[in-house]
């Protein structure tokens, strides 16, 4: 049986409940003191690594029997956004690298632990698209391929990705419908090839990097489908691991607009423009932070309550349907959105103060838009949620 919402029987041997939220909270002055380390470096400062290894932020979605926290959705995403407060680096990496640890899920127990349970601070990254080939060798493959967009690869010790799967003798391999035979491949990090070349505007601290492989042989048990729920009995994994990610980058957008939406209303409190009033008795100041709490809270609270029906659902014995991945893909779009607009609002009346790197605006506009430019939060996805409603085909709603 699932532990109670927002608890976890910890790790290793013990069984005592964790608050898995308060514990991301209490890294907050560390994160938000390395944040600007972390931006300049292109990577998560040291520090900040150890400590979401300590706390155990990168497992909260691995399979308890692998010495993971198996966390429920609805605390997942609140501790994604605990840590997005201090730095949206640092939660985008935690959320990009928990989507990928679900893939314990999918692995045999025996090759789970090689991956995740033997090794306590073991991090798996991956970069997006489909490339190369995997062609067939006796008890595995051999996988000649590049990727790029790995988030958290700097201090990860495995990565993988989508590949074509190819015969010996040369053939493609195909579905039962005719299309390509793709499956995820995972390796030892130190098999690859990484290229620095992660240069951005945002979310810069993330690392993510580009990486290759060349004629490396990948076992038949580090190998998967994972765009169908993976068949392991705990009720986090009744869901297809690429749900995971917009509920993860939604968490990191709500975090990002929370701490900068709480920095402008501490500076207007204090604030006074040069030959004017002081910004908390400005009548257009009140209305846009009254509009803006609620756009941001009515988000979160959409989000947030979404994820529990859906627990509560899977949890009395539901599979995932269309509706529910409806659901995931309308609220994670809609709380990043929302985010995005809270943080605009913020960033433009701050006025000049917004613009000086030793404020907290600067970095996290950055970071909001560079989470802003990517695939789970893109406006075409309501397209999909109305032609869904409508009863119009869509094909996937999850990529």
């Amino acid at each position: 049986m699932d532990a109670p919402a927002g608890l976890s029987t910890g790790l290793g041997a013990d069984s005592t409940p964790v608050d898995w939220v308060a514990r991301a909270r209490a890294l907050r002055p560390l994160i938000e003191s390395a944040a600007p380390h972390s931006d300049t470096a292109r990577e998560l400062a040291p520090a900040v690594v150890e400590a979401l290894h300590d706390a155990g932020l990168f497992r909260l979605l691995i399979p308890r029997a692998q010495n993971g926290a198996q966390l429920d959705l609805a605390a997942f995403v609140q501790a994604v956004e605990a840590i997005g407060q201090a730095d949206g680096s640092a939660a985008w990496c935690m959320a990009q690298g928990s989507g990928c640890s679900f893939a314990a899920a999918y692995l045999a127990p025996e090759a789970a632990w090689q991956v995740f349970g033997s090794d306590p601070r073991a991090v798996l990254a991956w970069g997006a698209g489909v490339s190369g080939r995997a062609v067939r060798a006796p008890g595995g493959w051999r996988v000649t391929a590049g990727w790029s967009y790995a988030s958290g690869s700097r201090h990860s010790n495995w990565l993988g990705g989508l590949v074509p799967m190819v015969e010996a003798g040369g053939t493609p391999m195909t579905e039962p419908d005719g299309s390509p035979k793709v499956r995820s491949f995972l390796f030892p990090k130190s098999q690859a090839k990484v290229v620095d070349d992660w240069q951005t505007i945002g979310l810069r601290g993330t690392g993510s990097d580009s990486y290759s492989v060349t004629d490396v042989f990948v076992p038949d048990a580090l190998q998967f489908w994972r765009f169908v729920p993976s068949g392991h009995p705990g009720t986090l994994y009744r869901l297809p691991l690429g749900t995971i990610y917009p509920m993860g980058f939604a968490g990191v957008a709500l975090g990002l607009a929370r701490s900068t939406l709480d920095a402008f209303i501490e500076m207007a409190r204090g604030k006074t423009p040069r030959g004017g009033t002081r910004m908390r008795d400005n009548a257009a100041i009140q209305s846009l932070i009254g509009h803006a709490e609620t756009r941001l809270r009515s988000a979160r609270t959409f989000l947030l309550q979404s994820l529990r029906d859906i627990w509560a659902e899977l949890e009395a014995g539901g599979s995932y349907t269309d509706s529910i991945a409806l659901s995931i893909r309308m609220t994670t779009t809609f709380a990043i959105q929302e985010a995005i607009a809270v943080v605009d609002m913020a960033y433009h009346e701050a006025g000049a103060t917004a613009v000086q790197m030793s404020e907290p605006f600067e970095r996290r506009f950055r970071d909001i838009h560079a989470v802003g430019q990517q695939v789970q939060s893109r406006r075409a996805n309501f397209e999909l949620a109305g032609q869904a409603l409508l009863g119009v085909p869509t094909g996937p709603l999850f990529l």
